[in-house]
């Protein structure tokens, strides 16, 4: 009896220890799952992280370094003094390395305008256009306008290097294969030929090339002037009266001189006969 009783107490021992190792067991696997989890979802953070930058790079090497852009303006403003704003316009422009090109004045019964071109550095356009605008009262409307010559400009590049390897190539043989009359003066007229396209190309890279440096500003400034109608009749004052008859004094004064110069002659002939019967009638 005795013994029945310790075999089955260690059973239950060996159970009960069997299923306290099986539930270590078992949350010791949760917590290396977990674990692992934890990492692989960091591991995958940063792999998104890192495509995303990489992307980014992608993208950004993308755009082109040395864009050739032409950047133009028109604007038109109303201030208080068309002359003071003038002024303080040009202060800017000279400040930002600008100059002005043209400029035309206009004035009539209702207004002062002025109109005038300034050409600046591309990098002080905004600074410019953000200046101007501070000191005028009314902005009317401002047009912005780019255009992207890059692949103008990259194009006649190309066609230019490529002119001037043929020119050389032309001047190769005119002075290693030419050996007949005819031959020198086919290469010199391809020769002549090719140096007109050069130019040309170097002209229009000239022209992009400034148009890219110096933006263009078209302001147009104007002031309200209060109208008056004319007068159909004046009444002069005194002050005016006694001005008006000084200078017809003046005027008549330099008439008579003028005509006495004139009839010079006259006056020493009528002198000399004056002189003559005078001395007849004395005797």
């Amino acid at each position: 009896m005795k013994a029945m009783l310790l075999k089955n107490r260690f059973k239950i021992l060996v159970i009960t220890l069997c299923t306290f190792c099986y539930a270590c067991n078992n949350n010791s696997y949760k917590e290396s799952l977990t674990t692992e989890t934890v990492d692989i979802s960091d591991d995958f953070q940063i792999a998104e992280s890192d495509k995303t930058v990489n992307s980014y790079k992608i993208d950004q090497s993308n755009i082109p370094l040395d864009l050739k852009i032409i950047k133009s303006a028109t604007a038109r403003y109303k201030v208080k003094n068309v002359k003071e704003a003038t002024s303080k316009i040009k202060a800017i422009a000279q400040k930002n390395g600008a100059y002005i090109s043209d400029l035309r004045f206009q004035n009539d019964l209702y207004k002062k305008e002025n109109r005038f071109t300034i050409k600046v550095p591309q990098k002080h356009f905004d600074t410019v256009m953000d200046s101007v605008n501070i000191i005028v009262d009314f902005v009317e409307y401002e047009n912005i306008t780019t255009k992207d010559v890059t692949e103008e400009y990259i194009d006649i590049e190309t066609r230019l290097k490529t002119k001037i390897e043929v020119k050389t190539r032309y001047e190769t043989i005119l002075r290693t294969n030419a050996k007949t009359v005819e031959d020198i003066l086919k290469t010199e007229d391809k020769l002549r030929i090719i140096q007109e396209e050069i130019e040309a190309a170097q002209g229009r890279l000239k022209y992009l090339t400034n148009k890219v440096a110096f933006s263009t500003i078209q302001i147009d400034l104007y002031e309200s002037v209060d109208y008056k109608e004319t007068p159909e009749s004046y009444t002069k004052t005194f002050w005016n009266s006694a001005k008006e008859g000084l200078s017809n004094g003046w005027y008549f004064i330099e008439s008579f001189i003028i005509i006495l110069i004139n009839i010079w002659p006259l006056l020493l002939i009528g002198i000399i006969s004056f002189f003559i019967v005078k001395k007849r009638f004395k005797k």
